[in-house]
């Protein structure tokens, strides 16, 4: 086994996470997240893991013990997706992660510096390290056991809309979640027990796909037009994983790459510019301190 490498940079935990600015508030969505499921499943899933190095359990939520207790001497089966989660199962049981806001994994030699907010290491047959790094700390290392997806964080979340039921299948669920609410279609859509993984990116572009204003209450929309947004949905993300996610400002897959989904936003971050479909004037409008971004004559 490979000896932990020695830290050439202070690696320290404070008490307290850096909390973040409104503007800040940027989460890895569905698309990111499975970005970095290819990604490190391609490079990890079939070997050992020989040792987990937790340098910092003070995480949204604390690192669970399990992790270093019940890891080491297991084999890495797969990494699955759920919502915004990673899952790390092995023939021991299952690890939880989340990227929180800044989070990353990285696989690294075993030997590979240390750098500041390295926080997690788990070092694996072959010399390699998958390595987890977070500056604010709002990510989770959690023990799901071997049921995972009845773990707390996992249990509520609502249906896939990409990999999961068919397209009719989330319109209709989307549909019937929506009767009698008066919440607007955008925050509707981040909920994340309605729906799993999408964050505000994704809602927005897929308002705009099915021509629907993301300010109109949830609860207003037919059953036909939510068919139409069920299948945008599904396109955006698609597009988006093809595209390795979306990178507006921490975001970076575990080769250090930076997704390109963003250069084609239709509306997203586009205030002020000219729609390239109708070629009105996109608007941008606050709710719940978050931005949203519609056309207004696309959008009705």
């Amino acid at each position: 086994m490979p000896p932990t490498p020695p830290s050439n940079v202070p690696i320290t935990c404070p008490g307290g996470r850096a909390e973040p600015s409104k503007r800040s508030l940027l989460v890895p969505e569905l698309p990111e997240v499975e970005t970095a499921r290819r990604l490190l499943e391609e490079k990890l899933a079939g070997r050992q893991i020989l040792a987990v190095d937790v340098r910092c359990r003070q995480l949204r939520w604390p690192v669970d013990s399990e992790i270093a207790d019940r890891l080491p001497g297991s084999r890495l089966a797969a990494i699955r997706r759920r919502a915004k989660y990673l899952i790390l199962e092995t023939d021991r049981g299952a690890a939880i992660s989340h990227l929180g806001m800044s989070g990353r994994w990285r696989v690294v030699p075993w030997d590979h510096p240390l750098e500041k907010h390295d926080h997690v290491d788990v070092s694996f047959e072959g010399g390699v390290v998958a390595r987890y790094h977070d500056p604010r700390r709002f990510g989770a290392l959690l023990w799901g056991g071997a049921a995972p997806l009845a773990h707390v964080r996992l249990a509520e979340i609502g249906p896939e809309p990409w990999g999961g039921p068919a397209v009719a299948e989330i319109a209709e669920h989307l549909w019937r979640a929506a009767r009698g609410r008066k919440i607007p279609l955008r925050d509707f859509l981040l909920d994340g027990r309605v729906i799993a993984g999408v964050g505000n990116i994704y809602a927005s572009e897929a308002a705009f796909g099915a021509g629907i204003r993301p300010t109109i209450a949830a609860g207003r929309i037919s059953r036909l037009r939510y068919g139409a947004l069920a299948d945008s949905l599904r396109t955006v993300l698609e597009t988006s994983i093809e595209r390795g996610g979306t990178t507006l400002r921490d975001f970076s897959d575990p080769e250090g790459n930076a997704g390109r989904y963003g250069e084609r936003c239709a509306v997203y971050g586009r205030a002020g510019e000219t729609c390239d479909r109708c070629k009105g004037v996109i608007r941008r409008r606050v709710h719940q301190a978050r931005s949203l971004f519609y056309c207004p004559g696309c959008q009705k």
